[in-house]
This record gives structure tokens, C-alpha cells and sequence, in this order.
């Protein structure tokens, strides 16, 4: 995830110095970004397919692979298309696999009691990644060009994500003859305190449930704007806050490690927002999280007006304190919802959502740029729709199929 992810993200420093060499318009070029999530529309169904068919120890490598790939070509590239083809199409399209949305797919069936923060802890690796490599590629922009940060990149790829996942990653927990939370099989101590059973709705939980039975309920839809809503705010500013940062008069090193502590601030957000869940539920922290990013927004509209290295500071540990959070429950709150042997193929539909928002925020907030000549018009909008996204989940409302571990148990010790 440090990683896979980051490679991703490393598109907000590669975008400024891609802008200054071809002076494309920001919306032309941040589309880039956003057709890559577009074709992830087209590669997410595939991919739930190959997981629940032949497992990440697969798909993920492959992804790498095709990434590193786009990376190389992209060096080559001098029009739009091409920047379309490489970096968006196999780098940001090809990532949908190794990042958030492929390991939601089955990270989930490995824990039980506190599977919030399990997975925080997972997706806090993103966090690292990016205090180390997103300072370590904008020097190498500054000193050698963004086509030599390409080929770094690339190489990060084949040597670091390929090996491991081919030899250690697997689906279920099964696979290695264990039970969920590293319980040996058949030894009665995986899963969850009998005393303290999650599940709520138990003919919703006892359900055999196929992406096509999913896509029939209102909760499924519910979930899917959630995330839509969630990814098109988290996007839109992780794409264009380095170039905004530089135009409201703070220099590119700066605007660079600003994103590299969004980054550490995400460590903090992951695991916490992880744990949180786990103690009083995944709606209320949602809510927490896409708090985070309507405070953001707010400290990058006043920023407009006051050059204030606090609004900048403010603007990041919101976004990577509260607001990266919501990365520990995408998949949490899917699998607590429409459990089961189809999941991944379930989550491959279901995280459309996200995919979609993710594809349409950096676009549409160039787009609105292009248009008024500032960013205020998309950051608006962006606060509103973050706003949004929580009263999605608590609509979607997983508490109603699934309790959280913790909630469960304070549950079961006023009962007794």
C-alpha cells in the first residue's frame, strides 16, 4: 500500500511540471487523472471477477506490473492522448487493483473483532509511503525531471510490490488453514465472542447474496453515493492542492511536503478512525472522517484570502487526521452489509461509486478552474458533497445488519 497507493498520488507533483513543459489547460491535463479512474469503471468488475477467482496473489502483481509499464511509456509521451494512455489509462486505471478498492475486496475476511482497526493499520502503510516517497520524487523532479521520478517510480513497483504479493498474499484466511483473526481452523477461537454476536438483521446477514440481489437494494445504492460523494471531495483536492498552494504564494518544496504530511497526518487517520469504528460504529465515524475534509475545504477557501502558513497546516492534518480515515471503513462497511462468497464481485460494482467520484472530482474542479479562474467555485462545491456523503452511510445505516465488535460487546454486557 505504501507503495501502490502513492504511485497514484505522486500524479499531484507530476501535474505542475507536465502543466509548465506543454502548457496545456489544467482541466485538459488533470483529466489524465480522471480517465484513468474512468477506465478502473470498465477494469473494477474484472478485477472482483479474477480475485474471487484466482486470488490478490494474482491480481495484484499483475496491476504492479502494468502500472511500471505506463510509467516508462508515459516518459515518451507529448500530447494529451498520451498522457491519457500512460498515466491514465495503466497508472492510474491499472492501480484500482493494488490500492483501497482491491485489497477492501478481501482484507475484510481476515478479521472480525476489530476489523477497523486491522485494516487502518493496513492502510496506514499509505501514510508512510507517502512521508518517504513523495518528498524523495519531488526532489528528483526538481533535480532531474518528472520523466526520471517516472522511471523511479517504476522501479518501486517491480521490486517492491511484485515479490511479496506473489508470495504472500492470499483471499481468505482459509487459504492457509486458519479462521478469521489468525484463529487456527476448527479450533473454535476465530471470529467473534458468541456472547457478543454482531449481527443485527439476521435474515439480511443470513442471505446468500449475489451482485445481482445487492444491486436491488436501496442500501446497495445508498453505499454507492456515499462513496461516490466521499472520493470526489478526497480527490479533487489531493490532485490540485500542490498547484494551488504554489499560486497562493508558497513555494514548490513546500507545497510538495504538504502532501507528504497529508500523508502523515493519514497514519494518524487511518489507524484512529480504524479503532474508532471499532468502539462506537461505522456511521459516526464516517461522519468523523468527511468532517475532516469539510474542514479542509473550508481552510483552502480562506486560505484565498490570508497566505497563511496555519490555513495550510490546517487544510493538511484535517485531510489526512480525519479525513484519509474513511479509507479504514470503505470496505469494512461493504462487507458488513453483503458478507459472503460473492463479496468481491459485489465491492467491484459497489466501489463504482467511489470510482466515479474519484474520476469526476479532479476533472470537474480543473474544469470549474478553466472556467471562473478559480477554485473556490469546485472547493465549495467539494465541502457540500463531503457533507453529503455522511448522510449517505447513515441512510445505507450498516449498524442495522451488523454491529461494530465493540458496540457489540458494551450490547452484550448490559444485557447480562
Amino acid at each position: 500500500m505504501a507503495i501502490s497507493v502513492n504511485v497514484r498520488t505522486s500524479f499531484s507533483l507530476l501535474f505542475p511540471p507536465i502543466l509548465d513543459e506543454f502548457g496545456w489547460d489544467r482541466g485538459v491535463t488533470a483529466a489524465a487523472f480522471s480517465v484513468g479512474f474512468l477506465a478502473s469503471v470498465v477494469v473494477a468488475p474484472l478485477v472482483g471477477v479474477l480475485m474471487d477467482r484466482f486470488g490478490p496473489q494474482i491480481v495484484i502483481p499483475l496491476a504492479a506490473a502494468t502500472a511500471a509499464l505506463g510509467l516508462v511509456a508515459a516518459t515518451y509521451t507529448a500530447t494529451p492522448i498520451g498522457l491519457y494512455a500512460t498515466l491514465g489509462l495503466m497508472v492510474v486505471g491499472s492501480s484500482i487493483a493494488m490500492s483501497y478498492h482491491g485489497h477492501s475486496m478481501f482484507l475484510p475476511n481476515w478479521f472480525v473483532r476489530k476489523r477497523g482497526l486491522a485494516i487502518g493499520l493496513a492502510f496506514s502503510g499509505v501514510g508512510v509511503g507517502a512521508i518517504v516517497v513523495l518528498p524523495w520524487i519531488q526532489s528528483l523532479i526538481v533535480a532531474d525531471g518528472w520523466r526520471r521520478a517516472c522511471y523511479a517510480l517504476a522501479v518501486l513497483l517491480v521490486v517492491v510490490v511484485i515479490p511479496p504479493n506473489l508470495a504472500l498474499q492470499r483471499q481468505h484466511p482459509s487459504d492457509l488453514g486458519l479462521e478469521p483473526d489468525g484463529a487456527a481452523a476448527g479450533d473454535g477461537a476465530g471470529g467473534h465472542d458468541p456472547g457478543a454476536d454482531p449481527v443485527v438483521d439476521r435474515d439480511w446477514a443470513g442471505r446468500h447474496w449475489t451482485l445481482w440481489a445487492a444491486c436491488r437494494t436501496a442500501r446497495f445504492w445508498w453505499i454507492f453515493w456515499g462513496y461516490f460523494t466521499a472520493l470526489f471531495a478526497w480527490y479533487s483536492v489531493q490532485v490540485h492542492q500542490t498547484k494551488y498552494f504554489i499560486e497562493t504564494g508558497f513555494d514548490p518544496e513546500t507545497a510538495a511536503a504538504a502532501l507528504g504530511l497529508v500523508g502523515l497526518f493519514g497514519i494518524a487517520g487511518q489507524i484512529g478512525i480504524g479503532a474508532l469504528s471499532d468502539r462506537i460504529g461505522r456511521e459516526w465515524s464516517w461522519t468523523v472522517a468527511l468532517l475532516g475534509y469539510v474542514v479542509c475545504y473550508g481552510a483552502l477557501i480562506a486560505l484565498e484570502a490570508s497566505r497563511s502558513p496555519a490555513l495550510l497546516y490546517v487544510a493538511v492534518a484535517a485531510q489526512g487526521a480525519l479525513g484519509y480515515g474513511f479509507g479504514s471503513l470503505y470496505g469494512v462497511i461493504s462487507n458488513e452489509v453483503f458478507a459472503g462468497p460473492r463479496f468481491a464481485s459485489i465491492f467491484s460494482i459497489l466501489g463504482l461509486g467511489g470510482i466515479l467520484g474519484g474520476a469526476a472530482g479532479p476533472w470537474l474542479t480543473g474544469d470549474i478552474f478553466d472556467r471562473t479562474g478559480s477554485y473556490l467555485p469546485a472547493f465549495w462545491l467539494c465541502a457540500v458533497l463531503a457533507a453529503v456523503s455522511i448522510a449517505c452511510i447513515w441512510l445505507a445505516a450498516p449498524r442495522k445488519v451488523r454491529l461494530a465488535a465493540g458496540v457489540a460487546a458494551r450490547r452484550a454486557r448490559r444485557s447480562s
